[in-house]
């Protein structure tokens, strides 16, 4: 037998049902980007890179403020946020070289949403192969990379990409 080590998924385990408030706030909000993740922030919005990840290198694009429904957010918000997207997508292609992305936003519990209540935009590198029949046998899925080595590439990566506009 084969044996899957990814001691982060205890934390998330054991938390599940204990958070309180909403991490897309409290996590800026802490001034500890490296601690919590964040790689980017911008004026109204921030990249953080997803603590339970689908594959290495997943972000999120995450507003400051806490809104609900991207009609909710302002014309400035929506840009920049666009914007950070469009800067994970090149940041990810750079550094880790997928050949391709999921991209979306889960607007609901019922449409998926892990976190209710603030709009995120999940970016998701994705390789030929990425998930093979361990997802479906075992339900489990395997992470090939630590959050943190992960973290710091893709944040040394940022501070070598062009400036954009």
């Amino acid at each position: 037998m084969r044996k899957i080590w990814a001691p982060w998924r205890m934390q998330y385990i054991l938390q599940a049902d204990k958070d309180k408030g909403c991490i897309l706030c409290d996590k800026p909000a802490q001034k500890e980007d490296k601690a919590n993740y964040i790689l980017h922030r911008g004026k109204f919005n921030f990249i953080i890179l997803n603590k339970y990840p689908y594959t290495p290198g997943h972000l999120m694009v995450a507003p400051y403020r806490h809104i609900g429904n991207v009609t909710e957010a302002d014309d400035r918000e929506a840009r920049e946020h666009v914007e950070l997207i469009q800067t994970c997508v090149r940041l990810l292609t750079e550094e880790i070289k997928p050949a391709g992305f999921n991209i979306g936003m889960n607007l609901g519990r019922v449409a998926g949403a892990g976190l209710v209540g603030h709009i995120h935009t999940h970016i998701v590198p994705r390789w030929n192969g990425d998930h093979n029949f361990m997802a479906v046998i075992a339900d489990t899925r395997v992470i090939s990379e630590g959050l943190d080595t992960t973290y710091n590439k893709l944040k040394d990566g940022l501070a070598r990409l062009p400036k954009q506009g």
